[in-house]
């Protein structure tokens, strides 16, 4: 296997590329200057967007609000745009050689008349003007005032069609959270920085959780100090930005703003009668960033950092039932009884809650001008986070415990070694008419596991308590080069083409041996003169040599988590070309029509060719119809082609392998399960955008189907048993070829279609001394798999393990179909209330038992803060997530409790079961 920074051997190509196009970029007639201020008419506005209309000139403002543009003598329309106030226009004439001065004021207004660059890629556009939907976040003005401090926690509350949930007791995906965009999967949503595409995470998410299978991208990863905004494309956009883009394309926009210094510390805690403690869950972030000007013609270094904890919380009941140290029928009853039967234990519980988690990341945003109104731009960082999750707890009379280390039994834990770092660099400018842009994006995340607080039992009491257990590391560089241009043809028209490379490496490190060896196993090798058989210490013996208090044989490996196996450690890569063309015609100031068609290629799988048509027809200067058509296409992740996670499981004294398989190991081969292929999606989409006086309306329905959906199954197994069927005979003769007793794998084996309406609808005025402003936002998404399961010809009649009906609960009903958010918002002087309700639909979760089936009724949580500026550079707010503590229906079926353990859902997410948060949050701007 290569290693994979060998396959970046692109790079001295990029720097010629660089190197070429710097000197290349020539002023081809002389100019005239564009020169002005952009206020709110009190304070500069520092990253206001400055767009000539109908070119290819624009920039940002710096931290004065001053900005500068050359171009070639005419006359134009200036077009300036910050968020969260109204965008103007004005006319000028340019004069060769001379400097025309053009100052803005923008007045407050609502959010949907922000320039947008999501779904176009040749000039930006205003949200009511796109041919699709895109929301903007301002996570400014948000995070000033939301009680949650998250991108995933914010977006859940802020952006109704996205859905995200803390998982607990989950494994790895405990400290990742899953996102949904339009009720699809977590990798079914493209995540760009800047427009440059995001790595995915290395975690594959194989619990029983939504998103069960998927591998999705942890934007939790980025600072919120260093986000100025996030675009959220709510439409299917393969064919233009690639593989992943089903659902649509979320944008995060680093902040660039200079000379201004801007502190936040926000801690809290949860403060509920339901908790433990009555107070857990305790916070705090403080979140820093502060920019340098570079040069005098608009240049910058933004660095944006935080610092962020947040401790476990626990919602678990007592267990309930006996306990015991020793096994019940134990002859010696001495010390048999802990607690007599049936009486709760308030010292045996789990912990079922959000996790603890430990993080610092700090990112950076660049840009320097450069000779012909080139610019050379930078943006990364560097993230670290450790993560502490809690597994099922082990009574003490259980043969996975050591009663030497454990009198009580314990509370395994996972812990995780999070680190993501990034990388992307470029050049954009000029090349005779075309606007240019060739850059090289690199990034990757390491997800390293630990297990402590438990033991390897089969060590007995020489186990240790700690264990390095392995994990995945997931690398990606993707090369880049665009074209655009606009043409005086018809009313306007907009050409982009481009191609881009990219790169991926996956790989799965083994854990220490301690971490997965069953160490009470033996061969033998003869019998003694005392007639007793010789046996040496083999870990793939098939003799049991240790054994628990209750006469079963002891575990091996890391008790909650054992580590990866060498059998189960790889190093594999892919490569992937693509070309793409995206062309907007308006043929009038009314009537636009765009298409783009995108080519890809992949050495490990093949080609594929995606389509997408917009249209956009003004009913009036305020109203306007929208539509459009895609297909779209999501490849096979490397880590679903190749991630294995296997354990050895003794039957009849023979060894047979237990757990998930790759696609081209033995297992699978015997059971004919095909290697993966992408997944196909079509979508449309029909929409309606308006302006009625201080109200701003959009309503967009869609429609998406997939093909060929990449599930994961659930363990097939056979039976050689008397009056076993056919089919579980076969199964088992055929694993039992391949020295296998249970496998798992990742399958195309469904199609899904999902249907659904967004609605946004925005309000803001003068009222009394202040300003009112009003956002409902409200989605509805039905997602349903449709059609015959697909399995092999020799699994025929097993369907029900390759789709079982607990993953099709993850896929349709484990988050809201509902969601209605209502912000209110009013600034006066210094003061400023924030209030939010936020409708979370119904729920459902069920296991592979018929018997258990529940639905979990909607809900409504109420966000609040109040803030007080003492001086224009220091601010206190205070405030509360779901002030009125507000939880789930509890589950009903004792069964799915664990001894009354869980007490909520683990399995369907609405908004968690912390119950009440409480915030201060101290901001300065210097």
């Amino acid at each position: 296997m290569k290693n994979p920074l060998t396959n970046l051997r692109l790079k001295p190509a990029l720097l010629l590329l660089t190197c070429l196009l710097t000197h290349i970029i020539v002023v081809k007639a002389q100019t005239g200057t564009i020169q002005g201020t952009v206020t709110d008419g009190r304070a500069a506005l520092a990253g206001a967007t400055v767009q000539v209309e109908r070119t290819n000139k624009g920039g940002y403002t710096n931290a004065s609000g001053a900005y500068t543009l050359s171009i070639a003598p005419g006359s134009y329309t200036v077009i300036v745009s910050y968020v969260g106030y109204a965008t103007q226009r004005q006319p000028v004439t340019v004069t060769a050689g001379q400097t025309t001065q053009l100052d803005f004021k923008l007045p407050a207004s609502t959010t949907m008349n922000e320039l947008v660059v999501l779904g176009n890629r040749t000039l930006p556009r205003t949200q009511t003007e796109t041919p699709v939907p895109v929301d903007v976040i301002d996570i400014k003005r948000v995070a000033a005032d939301a009680p949650q401090v998250s991108i995933n926690q914010i977006l859940n509350y802020v952006a109704p069609s996205f859905s995200s949930g803390t998982q607990t007791v989950a494994d790895g995906t405990d400290h990742i959270d899953p996102a949904s965009l339009r009720g699809l999967g977590p990798d079914q949503v493209l995540v760009l920085v800047n427009g440059k595409r995001r790595y995915n995470t290395a975690l594959v998410n194989v619990n029983g959780t939504f998103g069960r299978g998927a591998v999705g991208t942890d934007m939790n990863a980025i600072p919120t100090a260093a986000i100025d905004r996030i675009e959220i494309l709510r439409d299917g956009a393969a064919a233009q930005y690639g593989s992943d883009a089903i659902a649509g394309v979320i944008n995060i926009i680093l902040k660039n703003s200079v000379n201004r210094l801007n502190v936040s510390v926000t801690t809290g805690a949860n403060v509920t009668d339901k908790s433990v403690d009555n107070i857990d869950g305790q916070t705090v972030q403080t979140a820093v960033n502060y920019g340098i000007p570079v040069g005098e013609r608009g240049g910058f270094i933004n660095f944006g950092g935080s610092y962020d904890f947040r401790n476990y919380t626990n919602r678990s009941g007592p267990w309930q039932g006996a306990i015991y140290r020793t096994y019940p029928g134990a002859v010696d009853k001495t010390d048999s009884f802990l607690v007599a039967n049936n009486i709760t234990r308030d010292d045996i519980r789990m912990r079922v809650g959000q996790s603890k988690l430990r993080s610092g990341q700090l990112f950076v945003n660049a840009s320097v001008p450069m000779e012909n109104e080139a610019e050379f731009y930078l943006f990364g960082g560097l993230g670290y986070r450790n993560g502490q999750a809690a597994g099922v707890y082990r009574l003490p009379s259980d043969s996975r415990n050591v009663l030497d280390i454990y009198p009580l039994g314990f509370l395994p834990e996972i812990h995780s070694d999070i680190y993501d770092k990034s990388l992307a660099f470029g050049i954009r400018g000029n090349l005779g008419k075309w606007k240019v842009d060739v850059s090289n994006t690199f990034g990757q995340n390491q997800f390293i596991f630990s297990v402590e607080n438990s033991l390897n039992a089969s060590l007995e009491k020489a186990s240790p308590t700690r264990f390095s257990a392995g994990g995945p590391v997931f690398t990606q560089n993707t090369t880049n080069l665009d074209f655009s241009q606009r043409f005086d043809v018809l009313a306007g028209l907009d050409v982009a083409f481009g191609g881009e490379y990219r790169f991926e490496n996956y790989k799965l490190e083994a854990g220490a041996e301690n971490s997965y060896t069953d160490y009470g196993r033996a061969t033998k090798i003869g019998v003694g003169a005392d007639g007793k058989d010789i046996l040496v210490p083999d870990p793939k013996g098939a003799i049991n040599t240790k054994f628990g208090p209750d006469g079963t044989a002891r575990a091996g490996g890391a008790q909650v988590f054992p580590g990866f196996r060498p059998e189960n450690a790889v190093n594999t890569s892919r490569s992937s070309i693509a070309g793409y063309a995206d062309v907007e015609a308006n043929f009038s100031s009314a009537f636009l029509v765009g298409g783009a068609l995108r080519f890809e290629n992949y050495n490990d799988f093949g080609s594929t060719l995606n389509g997408k048509l917009t249209a956009r027809y003004k009913l009036s200067e305020k109203t306007a119809l929208r539509a459009s058509g895609s297909t779209g296409f999501r490849a096979p992740s490397l880590h679903q082609r190749f991630y294995s996670s296997t354990s050895t499981l003794f039957v009849d004294g023979l060894p047979y392998e237990v757990g998930t398989f790759t696609n081209d190991s033995r297992p699978a081969q015997l059971l004919g399960i095909p290697q993966l292929k992408p997944e196909k999606s079509k979508s449309l989409s029909a929409g309606f955008t308006g302006a009625f006086g201080k109200f701003n309306l959009t309503v967009d329905g869609y429609y998406t189907r997939i093909n060929d959906r990449i599930v994961y199954t659930d363990q097939f197994s056979g039976s050689n048993a008397p009056g076993a069927s056919p089919v579980d005979k076969e199964i088992y003769q055929l694993l039992s070829l391949a020295n296998a007793n249970r496998a798992a794998f990742f399958a195309n084996a469904i199609n899904s279609e999902t249907r659904g309406v967004d609605l946004v609808l925005t309000y803001g005025t003068r009222l009394g001394a202040g300003s009112f402003r009003a956002d409902l936002a409200g989605t509805y998404s039905y997602t349903q798999q449709v059609g015959d399961i697909k399995a092999s010809a020799k699994l025929a009649g097993k369907e029900n393990i390759y789709f079982s009906r607990a993953s099709r609960i993850y896929l349709e009903r484990s988050v809201p179909r509902e969601k209605i958010n209502l912000t209110l918002t009013y600034n006066i002087k210094r003061f400023n209330v924030f209030v939010r309700n936020v409708y979370f639909g119904s729920v459902e979760e069920a296991t592979n038992d018929p018997a258990f089936f529940q639905t979990f009724d909607p809900r409504v949580v109420t966000d609040v803060a109040v803030g007080y500026k003492f001086t224009p550079a220091v601010k206190l707010s205070i405030g509360s997530n779901n002030v009125f503590d507000i939880y789930p229906e509890k589950v009903e079926n004792p069964a799915n409790t664990t001894n009354g353990q869980f007490l909520y859902s683990r399995r369907a997410t609405q908004f968690g079961y912390n119950g009440r948060f409480l915030f201060t949050r101290l901001e300065l701007n210097l």
